[in-house]
């Protein structure tokens, strides 16, 4: 129930990037709404989805295993009779995909809630016992080397097992922190102290949890999560959106959303408290918010407020985002414990992060311009809403009138986006040519091609990606690679996404693709696949790049090619393009690059890093406390030789452009934002490596000139 470790955040935006379309909106009310969002998305994935795998009874026994795995995903909630007894609707679910009453949920639920409950009363007598970590054991935390206990006893040695770990790994830290002590220190501890105040972190932690699935969790969510589990399975980019969730997505999307300008945390007792105000907006203006302030419940105008017991901070944000000009009521405790209702009207608020931002690169008498790009982002809503591709192009007119000598645009851990702007985008750097191909179904291909023929930027190109970059950003990767017009540089292949999604609203009684969103839900349906100019398909393999650097994520399981539901890779012809050879030679490229990534302590630490990132990606861990220190020590030290190779690398000497500056200068906030995110540009290791490359590729262009 309890992973060890969460996914990269960064993961969470990966799984949702996706090539977008946008329509109207739709309110209605079904009197079944379980039944109606099964029969529909079923319906719709039968008909529409680019490779449907037939919904039968072996179908049905894959969502069985799935869901339940999906509920318990460390199997220590249900006991091994739970699932033979839930063994009689194995071979049903698709009856009831295709409107046979759902009997299958209800039945997994009771027991689940029953399940639930038991552990949350049993948990704490387990950690009232101070635990021993003498005895030479291991634990498995990988599910699908385990099986369900086969009694509630044997349900209860896992739980102690699982404690064990968790203390362990408070207690290992507490004793790192008290070695840095003198006996006589004040602060000071002793073992059993320590020992119980690492039992204490972890009770306050599950406890969290279990207030959160039983206060918090309702079965609209744990039906949604069945739901997702049956679109999933057709591919891992088909996807159910409940109404909020769908709101979050478009908001991340577009690059803003309407709320107070706050922003909120969880302490360590789970409260959620205000971390940070917007100066000039609603939770600012209003003069009765501050930071430190707890957020009791979230009230929308004149409805009940939602108590956010057991809520994390994250799904507060979602309650107290809506539309424009509405009111949102938040209940606040003061830090005197007083208690205030706070009413204010949601304002405009944009996620100036998610935006395209560049700087100059000084290499000698050389400027290298910088575009960061965190996601193909377009606000189809409105029509001066924010476009990826307008916003490159400014970055790249105010790079040349910089007079730079090449470009680098930086893709790493862009998940993707909007289809129109990815093809716009490669246009900035090749006359007229296709862009991407793409099949339906039907195996109809269509090529996308930039029609200008004007080039923006000509000069000396590299694309920054890793393992990461997904969906629009492989697009841009290949064509750019296709066409010879740059160098791609990064771990050993991006992502894989190479298929195309649409929104379908759920809405009985009318037609499937004529909704966005409304109150059911929304299916993000896969309609299509991409295939590169060269007929190669992005899916699976993703994009190799010309250079490939070290990456110490490059083991873990995180890519397309690691979900065994993902559609599989193909070709189709080739699209008819002319190659724009290079003015260097790419040859020699590589291998200084190369010669440098060998020399450099930093990516050599790098690659001692990532095998024991691929070690703690195996899942089994000592409980012998000895033992335990002595891994996490190495691992410590392994992350530690970066860390010190990393003081000594050569900062780059990166500028904020004038006219950003200028424009900033009204908002210190901003600004000082910007000349952070500055000073991380300047220190990383990568860009520092990509900005050699691009030098690398002046020069030769330079001698080819002179030559000529």
């Amino acid at each position: 129930m309890f992973s060890r470790r969460s996914l990269p955040l960064i993961v969470v935006f990966v799984l949702t990037g996706f090539l977008i379309a946008f329509g109207s909106t739709s309110l209605i009310n079904p009197p079944d709404k379980y039944q109606v969002i099964f029969t529909q998305v079923t319906d719709m994935l039968e008909v529409a989805h680019y490779s449907p795998r037939k919904i039968d009874d072996e179908f049905s026994k894959n969502i069985f295993k799935k869901y339940l795995d999906a509920l318990d995903p460390d199997k220590n909630l249900f006991i091994a009779n739970d699932i033979k007894e839930l063994r009689k609707f194995e071979t049903l679910i698709d009856n009831e995909l295709h409107g046979s009453p759902i009997q299958f949920f209800y039945a997994v639920d009771q027991i689940y809630l029953k399940r639930i409950n038991e552990v949350n009363a049993m948990y704490p007598e387990l950690l009232q016992t101070p635990f021993q970590f003498s005895v030479d054991e291991s634990i498995t935390l990988d599910a699908d080397k385990i099986d369900y206990p086969k009694s509630e006893l044997l349900r209860k040695d896992v739980w102690k097992k699982r404690l064990k770990f968790m203390v362990l790994e408070k207690y290992a830290d507490l004793l790192d922190a008290r070695d840095l002590l003198k006996k006589g220190d004040s602060a000071y501890k002793s073992d059993a102290v320590l020992e119980k105040e690492a039992r204490d972190k972890v009770k306050l932690f599950i406890s969290r949890n279990f207030d959160r699935m039983i206060t918090k969790t309702k079965a609209d969510e744990r039906f949604d999560l069945l739901v997702n589990t049956v679109t999933e399975y057709m591919d891992p980019h088909t996807t159910f959106f409940p109404p909020l969730e769908k709101r979050s997505f478009d908001e991340q999307m577009s690059g803003r959303f309407y709320g107070i300008g706050a922003s909120l945390r969880n302490d360590e007792g789970g409260a959620i408290k205000i971390a940070s105000l917007v100066p000039g907006l609603p939770a600012w203006k209003s003069q009765q918010i501050v930071v430190g302030d707890q957020v009791l419940k979230v009230g929308q105008a004149n409805d009940a407020p939602t108590d956010l017991s057991g809520f994390e901070s994250s799904e507060a944000v979602k309650l107290i985002r809506g539309k424009k000009g509405t009111e949102v009521r938040l209940t606040i405790k003061k830090a005197d414990g007083t208690i205030k209702v706070v009413s204010m009207i949601r304002e405009e608020v944009e996620l100036e992060e998610t935006y395209a931002k560049s700087a100059v690169i000084q290499e000698g008498d050389k400027k290298i311009g910088y575009i960061f790009l965190p996601e193909f982002y377009a606000d189809w809503e409105r029509p001066n809403g924010a476009k990826c591709s307008q916003d490159v192009a400014r970055e790249i007119m105010k790079l040349k009138e910089q007079n730079i000598d090449g470009l680098i645009m930086d893709l790493r851990n862009n998940g993707g986006g909007s289809l129109y702007d990815v093809v716009q985008m490669v246009g900035f750097f090749i006359p007229e040519g296709p862009v991407v191909q793409v099949k339906d179904r039907e195996g109809n291909p269509a090529v996308l091609r930039d029609r200008d023929r004007s080039v923006l930027y000509g000069g000396p190109l590299a694309v920054m990606v890793n393992e990461f970059s997904a969906s629009a950003s492989e697009i841009f990767a290949a064509a750019i690679q296709d066409y010879g017009r740059g160098i791609v540089i990064g771990s050993t292949s991006t992502y894989g996404k190479g298929t195309v999604q649409r929104n379908i609203g759920l809405e009985p009684g009318s037609g499937m693709f004529n909704k966005d969103n409304n109150e059911i839900g929304t299916l993000k349906l896969t309609l299509q696949k991409f295939y590169r100019i060269n007929g190669g398909s992005t899916q699976l393999k993703g994009v190799t790049p010309n250079i490939i650097l070290p990456d110490q994520y490059e083991n873990l399981k995180y890519r397309e090619k690691d979900n065994p539901d993902a559609l599989p890779w193909d070709e189709i012809q080739k699209a008819s393009y002319p190659m724009f050879g290079p003015d260097y030679e790419t040859a020699f490229v590589k291998q200084r690059s190369a010669e440098r990534v060998n020399a450099n302590p930093i990516f050599n630490a790098i690659k001692e890093s990532t095998a024991w990132m691929e070690k703690l990606n195996q899942k089994v861990y000592s409980l012998q406390l000895t033992k335990y220190r002595d891994e996490q020590k190495k691992i410590r030290e392994s992350f530690k030789k970066i860390d010190e190779a990393n003081k000594n690398l050569n900062k780059l000497q990166v500028n904020l452009l004038q006219a950003d500056s200028l424009k900033l200068s009204t908002d210190q906030d901003k600004l000082e934002r910007r000349k952070q995110w500055i000073g991380n540009v300047s220190k990383d290791v990568y860009i520092n490596e990509t900005s050699q490359v691009v030098l690398d590729m002046i020069r030769q262009v330079m001698l080819v000139k002179k030559s000529a």
